[in-house]
């Protein structure tokens, strides 16, 4: 159980950190069009062609699969060791509504995962779907795919809202990653416990206002 839940932690790490990046390069979208487009093409580019990004990129798609599928088995475990809830139930008191309820929470940003990969990697990547055009500078115009999908005010509601259980699931695994890897100072929890509801707050903001914010461009 200690591996599983080592791999779940140090692949969630992982993914906190690919979440910076992203979210830092999303930030282009908002910028005015003339300069989003080509910034942002370049930007998607560099990331499908650079040698040290693909290698990265093999590592990102490792972590999810692995989060995933490590999360689902402890989450099986557990409730297969507590089939039946006790009579007086005092899990309240333990622990929050978020760390009994992260299988729960996981699957909508899993549901998220699938959403996103079909609606990008699979039509930029594979070439599934509607092809995609490129723009003046000879790029692949992923600037198009993704002002085109957050035009649609039903993905654009999917996109944002779910970002709510991402602040839940981020906050609570980021403290549970230290402590599952061993780090139990107390102090240093403390600290480790603001950080990860600011570290959250920021992703979960900031990538559920985008989509508004190209919506109502």
């Amino acid at each position: 159980m200690f591996l599983r839940k080592s791999i779940i932690a140090t692949s969630g790490l992982f993914l906190c950190l690919f979440l910076i990046v992203h979210l830092s390069a999303n930030f282009i979208l908002l910028l005015p069009e003339e300069v989003a487009r080509e910034a942002y093409n370049g930007y998607s580019t560099t990331l499908r062609e650079s040698p040290v990004i693909k290698v990265v990129a093999y590592a990102l798609y490792a972590s999810i699969f692995f989060h995933v599928l490590y999360g689902i088995i402890v989450t099986y475990k557990n409730r297969k060791a507590k089939p039946h809830r006790y009579v007086v139930n005092r899990s309240q008191e333990n622990s929050t509504w978020t760390s009994q309820n992260m299988g729960l929470i996981g699957m909508f940003i899993l549901l998220f995962i699938v959403v996103h990969l079909a609606n990008f990697w699979a039509r930029v990547k594979l070439g599934i779907g509607a092809p995609v055009g490129l723009d003046s500078a000879g790029n692949v115009d992923v600037y198009e795919v993704t002002y085109s999908l957050f035009q649609n005010i039903y993905f654009v509601l999917f996109y944002t809202l779910l970002m709510i259980p991402l602040g839940w699931h981020l906050d609570h695994g980021l403290k549970s990653a230290f402590k599952t890897l061993g780090f139990y100072h107390k102090k240093g929890l403390a600290v480790v416990s603001k950080i990860s509801l600011i570290y959250a707050t920021i992703m979960s903001v900031g990538f559920g206002i985008i989509p508004l914010v190209v919506y109502f461009k």
